[in-house]
């Protein structure tokens, strides 16, 4: 079965930097979407970042642009999330996504898109 395997979260201190790291399990998701959710406690997944599966595109939530960069590397079939300047509204579960149907031309910011990892956790001290 299919898997999507994060890593490289962890205690950051406020203004520090984190690099999440996604591997896929299983299958190559190399000719699909991805993206970057997140997930604090008592609140609703919400998308952070996107990628098309060209490489080419990228979108991200308001609040993280210019922090926050997605890239993937297909060669080694990883998906990354840089976090620099990492504020502590940005603490919550990190999910790596993958779109569920390939070459799809327009990012979407929609769970129901995804598929979803088991998450990676960010916690920020103040």
């Amino acid at each position: 079965q299919a898997q999507l395997v994060e890593s490289g979260g962890g205690l950051v201190q406020s203004g520090g930097s984190l690099r999440l790291a996604c591997a896929p399990s299983g299958r190559t998701f190399r000719n699909y979407g991805m993206a970057w959710f997140r997930q604090a406690p008592g609140m609703g997944r919400e998308f952070v970042a996107a990628i098309s599966w060209s490489g080419r595109t990228d979108f991200y939530r308001d609040s993280v642009k210019g922090r926050f960069t997605i890239s993937r590397d297909d060669a080694n079939d990883r998906l990354y999330l840089q976090m620099n300047n990492i504020q502590p509204e940005d603490a919550a579960v990190y999910y790596c996504a993958a779109e569920q149907i390939s070459h799809v031309a327009i990012l979407s910011v929609y769970a129901e898109s995804y598929y979803f990892g088991q998450g990676t956790l960010v916690t920020v001290s103040s």
